[in-house]
């Protein structure tokens, strides 16, 4: 078993540090975001309705309350987290990236100099007042 495959069964298996994060936040915090707007919907939706059903949005916010305590009393990862891997990150296309870079400079300061000279600075004539 080499070392790579260690690391992706580390990954696979969420030991990783921030594996799974977006904006320096992880799912958790998504799913109880999109579970109290659902929520929410629904409670707004709920209280349109008429005879009993209108009473059912005090069960989904009860149900709700539930599932945000599990979640938050019950987390899936640890509190210390893992040491992180080093990883070294090569650019193979450096150079490659530099020509193209120069190649679309080059092309762009060609189509605006001919976009000078043939729209910008083309001559206006003078209609004459009278015709002769």
């Amino acid at each position: 078993m080499n070392k790579n495959s260690t690391i992706e069964w580390d990954i696979l298996s969420c030991d990783c540090l921030m594996a799974g994060t977006v904006l320096g936040v992880g799912a958790g915090v998504f799913l109880l975001a999109l579970l109290w707007a659902l929520v929410l919907l629904l409670c707004v939706l709920l209280s349109r309705a008429a005879g009993v059903a209108r009473f059912s949005v005090m069960f989904v916010f009860l149900g709700a309350l539930i599932i945000t305590s599990v979640l938050l009393l019950f987390p899936r990862a640890s509190e210390s987290p893992a040491p992180e891997v080093e990883v070294k990150i090569v650019d193979a296309l450096f150079i490659g990236r530099y020509v193209l870079l120069a190649f679309l400079t080059a092309v762009f300061l060609g189509a605006l100099f001919l976009f000078l000279i043939y729209h910008m600075l083309e001559p206006v004539y003078a209609k004459p007042l009278r015709p002769c």
